[in-house]
């Protein structure tokens, strides 16, 4: 099953965050404070980003953060994985493919984007089975809790 967080799953959330960000899918780990941020800010609306619980036999199992931008060069809106987490043992079982499936059929935009790291291959071959393409990008940030890059 998948469905919309709720208010009783912030410390399952933040387990599974903590999970995701000190796992070997990711460059570094966050600060264990954004993630109360970002649990409020899916509490607070859904302006910009927005959680999903996924469950196998009533029992969690993982999540995914989407976030929303406007692209003109995908003319309309822009849908990003953020983040996509299933735990060790519920893995390899469907619940990544039905999550992709989830989202084109009801989080309607003009394109859908992921990220993943080079060495992720398994991650890259269900992401293309799912219909996602390469993009010749290279992305750059000004991140302000960054403090190698004098902000």
């Amino acid at each position: 099953m998948i469905r919309r967080i709720r208010e009783s799953d912030r410390e399952l959330y933040y387990k599974y965050a903590d999970m995701f960000y000190n796992s070997d899918v990711v460059n570094a780990p966050v600060p264990k404070e954004n993630y109360k941020i970002t649990f409020d800010e899916f509490m607070r609306s859904d302006d910009y980003v927005w959680c999903y619980i996924f469950e196998i036999d009533e029992k969690p199992c993982g999540f995914a953060m989407l976030s929303k931008t406007f692209s003109q060069e995908a003319g309309g809106v822009s849908v990003t994985v953020e983040e996509i987490f299933i735990e060790e043992e519920y893995r390899n079982r469907g619940m990544g493919t039905r999550f992709f499936e989830y989202m084109k059929e009801n989080i309607p935009a003009a394109r859908y984007r992921i990220e993943v790291e080079a060495d992720n291959e398994k991650a890259k071959a269900l992401y293309e089975r799912m219909g996602f393409e390469v993009l010749p990008y290279i992305q750059m940030v000004i991140d302000k809790h960054n403090k190698e890059c004098g902000a």
